[in-house]
């Protein structure tokens, strides 16, 4: 999977930077926990603070276009988000195995 940013913006109003990218893969695609857990390594944020808003995919492509937010503090992204960004944007619990 490779990242490639096509626009960076800095929202100072809403404590967040606002990034569009476009993400090349091979095989299936990658999820939004992919793609965050990447990101996040990318630039050295915390995984938390990253939100995938929007990820597009053409029919046929092995690419995909994306609208990431990455917030300064999670207190300011708890209050701008919609509980149901937040939700689909939460980490999977680990299993684990008794």
């Amino acid at each position: 999977m490779d990242i490639k940013i096509i626009k960076d913006k800095k929202n100072a109003l809403l404590n967040r930077r606002e990034l569009e990218l476009k993400v090349a893969f091979d095989g299936a695609t990658p999820s939004r926990t992919d793609v965050k857990g990447k990101l996040a390594a990318m630039l050295t944020v915390p995984l938390e603070l990253v939100i995938v808003q929007k990820m597009d995919n053409e029919f046929g492509r092995q690419e995909l276009k994306g609208y990431v937010k990455i917030y300064d503090d999670e207190a300011r992204m708890k209050q701008v988000e919609e509980a149901y960004v937040l939700e689909r944007n939460k980490q999977p619990e680990e299993k684990s195995e008794e």
